[in-house]
């Protein structure tokens, strides 16, 4: 299943430097392997305001549940505030089966055309 989120990260007032820099290489490191493990899709910057850090992403995982303790696993998740946008196929998508196999519907899941 496919997920859209916010991720709006606020560090804390008075958090050295050194400790934000260090977690967000560790995130930059954690993001990696999310998407090596197809979870992480997509990430975008929306427009923010000077000192807000705002993300939205596409996810993929087989529950919000587990969404939540892969979003967990995040270093920044510490300083997160998230939301979770469950997404479910439109009968309209113009995304070939091949490119998105997990959206399961109907119209472009090859094994429901099977003639079996």
């Amino acid at each position: 299943m496919e997920f859209l989120t916010t991720l709006t990260t606020n560090v804390p007032h008075g958090t050295p430097e050194s400790t934000v820099d260090s977690t967000k290489d560790r995130e930059a490191i954690r993001a990696a392997e999310l998407a090596q493990m197809g979870h992480l899709l997509r990430l975008w910057r929306p427009p923010t305001e000077p000192g807000e850090w705002r993300t939205v992403g596409l996810w993929s995982a087989d529950t919000e549940a587990d969404l939540k303790e892969i979003l967990a696993s995040l270093p920044l998740h510490v300083w997160m505030t998230v939301e979770i946008t469950p997404l479910n196929p439109h009968p309209n998508d113009p995304v070939p089966a091949k490119a998105c196999p997990s959206a399961g519907h109907p119209r472009l899941d090859p094994a429901s055309t099977s003639s079996e």
